[in-house]
């Protein structure tokens, strides 16, 4: 018999069964981005061309820039991000894969058999000149 990964049994102390819980993968990526975005040195997620017009548009997309695989292993995350300049990338992905643990685990009891992050970039600041002194004044 194949165990659904994201299925939960729900029964209460005296082992009553309440029925079945099932949630959907798109789920899993959204909280696993919220997740990831939330981590400090992290400078947005990656996305495609219609994740992005669809942004301009105004509308969020929370999955972006993850990709869930329920596999017979379990759980399987990929994260791809750009982190910003100057961060530790290890420590920062580290942060990356218990925040997401910690957060799916909290909100539907799941546990994901690997969380693995992809830097594809590093996000530079701009930084602007200060200096708004008009030469031809000098």
């Amino acid at each position: 018999m194949e165990e659904n990964l994201n299925m939960l049994e729900m029964t209460n102390e005296n082992g009553q069964n309440h029925g079945k819980i099932e949630i959907a993968p798109e789920v899993i990526e959204v909280i696993a981005g919220i997740a990831a975005s939330e981590v400090e040195g992290i400078a947005q997620m990656r996305g495609n061309f219609a994740s992005g017009v669809v942004e301009r548009l105004g509308k969020k997309i929370h999955g972006k820039g993850i990709r869930v695989d329920l596999t017979d292993e379990g759980i399987k995350i990929d994260v791809y991000c750009l982190m910003d300049f100057g961060v530790s990338i290890p420590t920062v992905a580290q942060k990356v894969q218990d925040n997401i643990n910690q957060t799916l685990y909290n909100m539907t009891a799941l546990e994901a058999s690997e969380v693995n992050v992809h830097i594809v970039g590093v996000a530079f600041e701009n930084h602007k000149n200060d200096n708004s002194q008009d030469f031809d004044e000098q």
